[in-house]
C-alpha cells in the first residue's frame, strides 16, 4: 500500500494555484501547507508538492506519472480542462485508452513544473455508456 507520493515543484505558490482546483475535483483539500511544501488528501496525506530537500531544481522523471482516480468520466474531462486552464499542458485528451483496459476511461497534462498527471476512471457503469 503505498502512503503517500510527492513530487518536486520550483514554485510552491504556483504550484498550487494549479493543483488547488484539481484536487478539489477528485475530492482532496489541502491538509497541511508551508512556503516549501503543500499537502493533499481526503482525510490523511496521499499527495505533495515540495521543493527538493537537496536544493537542487526540481525536474519531472521522464516516465512517471501519477494517477489520480476520478469517480467518473465527467470529472476525468473537467479534470483536463481545468489543468489546461490553469497552465497545464495536454499529454492526451480525454479518452478510452484501450491498451490498458476496455474500460479505461483518462486524461494525461503535463503540471507547471513539467510532471506528468492524470485522472482516471474505468467503472462498469461507465463501460455501458450511462455517463457521457
Amino acid at each position: 500500500m503505498i502512503h503517500h507520493v510527492s513530487v518536486g515543484t520550483n514554485d510552491v505558490r504556483r504550484a498550487r494555484a494549479f493543483y488547488d482546483p484539481l484536487m478539489a475535483l477528485i475530492g482532496f483539500r489541502v491538509l497541511k501547507s508551508s512556503d516549501r511544501s503543500v499537502h493533499y488528501g481526503a482525510s490523511d496525506i496521499v499527495f505533495s508538492l515540495e521543493t527538493p530537500a537537496d536544493g537542487q531544481p526540481a525536474s519531472a522523471g521522464n516516465g512517471v506519472h501519477v494517477a489520480f482516480q476520478a469517480p467518473d468520466r465527467e470529472t476525468v474531462r473537467r479534470f483536463h480542462a481545468t489543468a489546461l486552464a490553469h497552465g497545464g499542458h495536454d499529454e492526451g485528451a480525454p479518452g478510452i485508452r484501450e491498451q490498458y483496459n476496455a474500460n479505461y476511461y483518462g486524461a494525461f497534462v503535463r503540471d507547471l513544473d513539467g510532471n506528468k498527471i492524470e485522472a482516471v476512471t474505468y467503472t462498469a457503469r461507465e463501460s455501458f455508456g450511462l455517463d457521457r
